[in-house]
């Protein structure tokens, strides 16, 4: 059975405050998120709506290319959103699907 990796990027409601991470899990962690179950600049800002995501089999190409979108601006990961969710939904229920 393959394993499979996710970059992701998270918002606010309000679409003003992006957080770029990787996970194994992409619907536990945006649970997590949602919930606030973990203190940390997500529960800060309130980013609970996952508005971007990326499949990988490899870890480390899942880790380059967060790094990669990670130092672009905010400008190119607002193109990037935009590309793949032009109405900024929230995607969680469609990947608890």
């Amino acid at each position: 059975m393959a394993k499979y990796y996710y970059i992701y990027i998270i918002t606010n409601s309000h679409n003003t405050v992006l957080y770029t991470g990787v996970t194994g899990d992409l619907t536990t962690r945006t649970f997590h998120h949602k919930n606030k179950s973990v203190s940390s600049f997500s529960s800060k800002y309130n980013l609970n709506k996952l508005v971007y995501f990326e499949v990988f089999e490899d870890i480390n190409s899942a880790i380059i290319r967060e790094k990669q979108i990670k130092g672009g601006s905010r400008n190119k990961k607002m193109e990037l959103i935009s590309r793949f969710n032009p109405t900024w939904k929230d995607l969680y229920r469609s990947i608890c699907s």
